[in-house]
């Protein structure tokens, strides 16, 4: 049996199917090997990065060469967990590291690295934690709100039995407001509890949501602010509830013009993505909406809470508009997630294509 027969089965050919990002550096630490998971944990090319130094092909390595260099020059491996790997001002990597030195066809030592990333082991449990926080919010807010609208409309009621006993229209300018405030304490009740029917899900593109919300604010743009789009026009069709896809998309896009004031840029960006995790289930195919934009970015004390209802950055907001949307999100089984700094606030919506996996 010819060996070009088991070639799917070739030592790079398993490598390029493993999720450990596997790299190797020869004795001179130049890049001898990239798997397919570290050209995408570090956002390089294998074929740009081949016999180039470690440092200069991988810059989030850069901090390590004398760390690599004993290990190469001692023969000794080591690991570490939860190591922070940083490449200029973006956000750092989190990973475990296992450094492993061995002998290579030339008889040369070299060294094996290999990278775990937990971005998405920290990201599923933040995410999990995210989904607990909301459903005792919602309960909490439950009880709240049966406990508001009672009294709310025997105070309504009686304010329009007062209203009737009185002539005097001065007088009736006081039971107006009684009667107009209590409606507004009620319109915040209802926002509180969210919708009042489970969604009705029909097939419908992605984009036509999207499009229909872009139109509605387009026309009240400032001038300074672009509202760009980047579609992924062969993404298929959801079953979604097109009316609550609309209120979720125009409170993250409304958000992300208040936050510019009156310049900058927002960017619609749909794509897929394959095995993902939501809520401890994991989807064979999800779509992400991106709401990006260029504005100051959300304060770092504030990210954590921005989900929760009543936070707001800005004084004349409600704080309702991102619970809201994320319990919708919910209601499709998806989930809404925000990494936020100077110069790009990002706000991506995943929902889910098919069954879960379980």
């Amino acid at each position: 049996m010819r060996s070009d027969e088991h070639s799917e089965h070739r030592p790079d050919t398993i490598l390029d199917n493993l999720k450990t990002a596997v790299v190797c550096l020869d004795s001179r630490l130049r890049v001898t090997y990239l798997n397919t998971a570290s050209e995408m944990l570090f956002g390089v090319s294998a074929r740009h990065c081949d016999q180039e130094a470690f440092d200069k092909a991988l810059p989030y390595l850069a901090d390590h060469r004398a760390r690599l260099t004993a290990a190469l020059t001692e023969g000794a491996a080591y690991t570490e967990r939860e190591l922070h790997l940083r490449a200029g001002g973006g956000d750092p990597l989190i990973v475990d590291c296992t450094v492993t030195p061995f002998t290579d066809q030339a008889g040369e030592s070299a060294l094996l690295l290999e990278f775990l990333s937990l971005d998405r082991q920290l990201r599923i449990s933040r995410d999990d934690q995210m989904r607990i926080q909301n459903l005792a919010n919602r309960e909490m807010i439950r009880g709240m709100a049966h406990e508001i609208k009672n009294p709310l409309g025997g105070l309504r009621g009686a304010a329009q039995l007062l209203e009737r006993e009185i002539d005097d229209d001065g007088l009736k300018e006081y039971t107006t407001v009684i009667i107009r405030e209590a409606d507004r304490l009620q319109n915040l009740v209802d926002d509180l509890l969210g919708p009042r029917r489970p969604p009705n899900k029909q097939p419908l593109n992605i984009h036509e949501p999207l499009e229909h919300v872009r139109a509605l604010i387009d026309t009240e743009l400032p001038p300074g602010i672009a509202l760009e789009r980047d579609y992924d026009p062969s993404i298929p069709e959801v079953c979604a509830d097109r009316e609550q896809l609309i209120q979720t998309f125009f409170n993250l896009v409304g958000n992300a013009v208040t936050a510019l004031g009156s310049s900058g840029n927002i960017l619609l960006r749909t794509r897929t993505q394959r095995l993902f995790t939501i809520g401890g289930v994991k989807h064979r195919l999800v779509i992400r909406v991106d709401v990006v934009d260029n504005g100051p970015g959300i304060p770092r004390d504030l990210l954590p809470r921005i989900f929760h209802p009543m936070v707001s950055s800005r004084a004349e907001g409600s704080g309702m508009g991102l619970p809201i949307a994320q319990y919708l999100v919910h209601l499709h089984d998806g989930l809404i997630e925000c990494e936020s700094r100077p110069g790009q606030t990002v706000f991506s919506v995943f929902l889910p294509m098919e069954a879960s996996d379980g």
